[in-house]
């Protein structure tokens, strides 16, 4: 499902006057009662909800609405209800629900251990990074990974910028910590892929993500995490 394509078909109106109605009720709704509250046919409220069901707006489910089962119950009714799944849509890409996740377990585990939050926040990132690393490792590029989360890389000779930052408001406010979650992220990255000879490094420049990747040897390596960047 795209995003996208999710929420241009709400641009329609009688679709989003569906949705809106379905959304509202606190139990799943069959088709006559969405086409009676919107005043359609029910051929045209058909229509409708399929279309947003199958762009993931709505959530088919079967019941007997009159509560009997076994032989002479009837068909189960086809009917709607609202999909759990939040859609959101960033332009440029944001993944703020991530790194939501990231600190907020950090800071559980921190809570528990004793551990400095920073430390334990990093430690999470890089294991990630190396999670979507050892996945996509033999199907997909550095390039395309880097792409596939957001960070828009821009590739020159030996070194790759990153023309986004998913992090971006959150890096505006907490710079060394994000910054340094962001570094880690992409250094577990390069290591799932086995990405050898390319480094991550923290080379805050205006207007981009606060990571530069470079390819170089294996002991030229310039990371300085705890450093208080000058941003964008």
């Amino acid at each position: 499902m795209s995003h996208l394509s999710a929420i241009a078909a709400l641009d329609e109106p009688t679709r989003r006057r569906l949705y809106e109605f379905v959304a509202r009720q606190g139990a799943p709704v069959g088709r006559d009662e969405a086409a009676d509250a919107v005043e359609l046919p029910r051929t045209t409220a058909a229509f409708h909800l399929d279309k947003l069901a199958a762009e993931g707006l709505l959530e088919v489910v079967y019941e007997r609405r009159t509560g009997r089962s076994g032989p002479g119950a009837g068909r189960p009714a086809k009917l709607y209800r609202r999909c759990p799944e939040h859609i959101a849509v960033s332009l440029p890409e944001r993944h703020y629900e991530l790194a939501a996740r990231l600190l907020a377990d950090a800071v559980a585990e921190a809570q528990e251990t004793g551990e400095a939050p920073r430390a334990v926040l990093d430690r999470h990132a890089h294991a990630l990074g190396t999670r979507w690393g050892r996945e996509a490792a033999g199907s997909s590029t550095v390039d395309e990974m880097l792409e596939r989360h957001g960070f828009e890389p821009r590739t020159s000779g030996a070194v790759t910028s990153l023309g986004n930052c998913p992090f971006h408001s959150l890096a505006e406010r907490h710079a060394a910590m994000v910054c340094g979650m962001t570094l880690r992220l992409l250094d577990g990255l390069l290591e799932g892929l086995g990405a050898e000879g390319v480094s991550a490094r923290l080379e805050p420049t205006p207007g981009h993500c606060c990571v530069r990747l470079h390819a170089s040897c294996r002991g030229d390596d310039a990371r300085t995490p705890d450093a208080e960047p000058d941003r964008r």
